[in-house]
């Protein structure tokens, strides 16, 4: 939603503005002008990132128009899901869990909460790091060092799409003036004829370095701010599960576990201890 409202501030405000000071909007259709210019874009964002930074871009662009993509929901469920998870290992025993982990999509206790099961990485991150708790005695200084080195090479995997994003947009700047260049090359073959066609060419030569401009700073570089803002979203979410299962392998108590990570949670969706509290007694 944010993506279509701020996309359609900047349309309207500068072709309302230019319009408004007598401009003619058609003067700024140049379609020849766009190809160059996003043509040379997308050539050179395929040259500098491997295929699997595009394919993951082209994925991404669902993101858009979706928001943000862990709410409130994801991590009440996903504190919800550890809280019940520690209180069965506690009842049961370690050996109790193995089933649940070694087949989430089989385990009843995983498809009680849907959010973390269609989450693939929050769930391969809590089955492995309850698969290493429960094969043998892990010291929690090792284990969150491992957490943090699989976060940290996750996050940069994932910002990887950001950064090539934001390439791109450094670039269009430079590819608009291209465009001009040409354009201006265009004029200067077409010196001999009427001066209306040679503003016209001159016209469509500036639109050019407008249109790099416009393009970088007031959509794709936006665009990468926000596929970042999509890692970073990502990684707070990954290191609340984190907080949780190092406090449990610590000896807290599932609540006391869980509260490690309510207070890891981003301030704007985190509950009070009431609100929370009685979310954990309706997972009893």
């Amino acid at each position: 939603m944010n993506f279509i409202l701020g996309s359609l501030i900047v349309i309207a405000s500068v072709l309302g503005g230019f319009a408004a000071g007598g401009g003619h909007i058609i003067a700024l259709w140049q379609p020849f002008e766009l190809v160059i210019i996003l043509g040379a874009a997308g050539g050179g964002f395929v040259i500098a990132n491997p295929m699997s930074v595009v394919v993951q871009s082209l994925k991404s662009i669902p993101a858009l128009f979706t928001g943000a993509k862990y709410k409130k929901a994801h991590y009440m469920e996903a504190l919800g899901f550890l809280y019940e998870l520690f209180n069965k290992a506690r009842k049961e025993g370690l050996m109790g869990i193995e089933p649940d982990i070694e087949e989430p999509e089989g385990s009843a206790l995983f498809q009680k909460y849907p959010l973390i099961l269609k989450d693939h990485h929050a769930t391969e991150f809590i089955s492995d790091y309850m698969r290493l708790v429960v094969s043998g005695n892990m010291n929690p200084f090792e284990l969150e060092n491992l957490m943090d080195v699989e976060i940290e090479t996750h996050h940069h995997a994932t910002a990887a799409t950001s950064h090539a994003v934001q390439q791109v947009a450094d670039g269009l700047p430079a590819f608009g003036i291209v465009a001009a260049v040409l354009g201006i090359v265009h004029t200067m073959a077409a010196l001999g004829g009427p001066m209306s066609e040679i503003g016209g060419l001159v016209a469509a030569a500036l639109v050019g370095t407008f249109s790099g401009i416009l393009i970088s700073y007031g959509f794709v570089g936006p665009i990468a701010s926000y596929l970042g803002r999509l890692a970073d979203e990502e990684t707070r979410y990954l290191s609340c599960i984190k907080a949780c299962i190092l406090a449990n392998v610590q000896g807290y108590s599932p609540q006391v576990a869980v509260e490690f990570g309510r207070k890891t949670m981003p301030p704007e969706l985190r509950p009070n201890f009431q609100e929370f509290e009685q979310h954990l007694r309706g997972t009893k």
